[in-house]
């Protein structure tokens, strides 16, 4: 039996940790070739450390134990040089392209009311929460336009369902991307290319994934970090987090061939959180 995306070649941005490594070895698991990218350094404005060249070099020999064939790449979604690039090394590496998940994204810096966000903080947020997926869309578009296929999965948040207090700049880009993701299933359904987002609750910072999003969110909420996830988890109507897998096995469902016609959907992994 082969697997839900044999043949297929997926890029997946913040493949280092968290839920874009999740999605890389569900993806792997599946049969999917992998180029992975992730920023590898720290970014200015961003107060916690950001996903390591070590820890994409962790997750992509975790997939080529599955099988995958992978590349990985350095790469600062917020500049659109470096987006086209990886986007052509990938179609030169495997003359293909069939789904983009686009993971990358800060949880901070936030904790503020809107007239206390500089200039600064809120241009990194955006740029990295929803530049950056607008920069990776627009370079793999014409590849998967030329292939008459394509899925394209971005992952939003409840954010961008919802508001939340003193996080005025994540609210904004989430909504931002929820709107980016149906403009561009609208743009490109004659082209058999399906954009669709996927919005998470609390997701539990898995420490095999080693994630830091929620972590991340509690300081900026000032939770105290030595029991925010139970704190988060009395919020969900299920009194569970939701874990990073659950996510990633909704975006193999979405870039396999068992989807076709989802496209301009917005899909909760969320718990019931957005259904009160």
């Amino acid at each position: 039996m082969t697997g839900r995306l044999e043949g297929k070649v997926a890029i997946i941005t913040g493949a280092a940790r968290g839920i874009g490594r999740a999605c890389a070895t569900a993806f792997a698991a599946q049969g999917a070739d992998l180029v992975l990218l992730d920023v590898c350094g720290d970014v200015d404005g961003v107060p916690y450390p950001l996903g390591t060249r070590g820890q994409l070099d962790h997750t992509a020999k975790t997939c080529e134990a599955a099988g995958a064939s992978v590349i990985t790449t350095a790469c600062d979604v917020r500049d659109p040089a470096a987006a086209r690039q990886a986007v052509e090394a990938a179609a030169g590496r495997y003359g293909r392209i069939d789904v983009l998940v686009n993971n990358a994204g800060i949880a901070a810096p936030s904790g503020k009311v809107v007239h206390e966000i500089t200039d600064t903080e809120w241009d990194v947020m955006l740029g990295v929460d929803l530049t950056g997926a607008f920069h990776l869309t627009r370079a793999v578009a014409p590849v998967m336009i030329g292939q008459r296929a394509g899925s394209i999965v971005n992952i939003a948040s409840t954010a961008g369902l919802v508001g939340y207090r003193n996080f005025a700049g994540y609210v904004t880009a989430k909504h931002g991307l929820i709107g980016l993701t149906k403009a561009t299933a609208l743009d490109y359904a004659p082209f058999r290319v399906r954009a669709n987002a996927l919005c998470p609750g609390s997701v539990r910072d898995d420490p095999h994934l080693e994630g830091r999003m929620l972590v991340e969110i509690a300081r900026s909420l000032a939770v105290d970090t030595t029991d925010h996830e139970a704190v988060f988890a009395e919020q969900q109507p299920t009194n569970h987090l939701v874990e990073a897998q659950d996510v990633a096995a909704t975006a193999v469902w979405l870039a396999s061939d068992e989807s076709p016609h989802v496209t301009g959907s917005v899909i909760t992994v969320d718990g019931a959180f957005t259904a009160r």
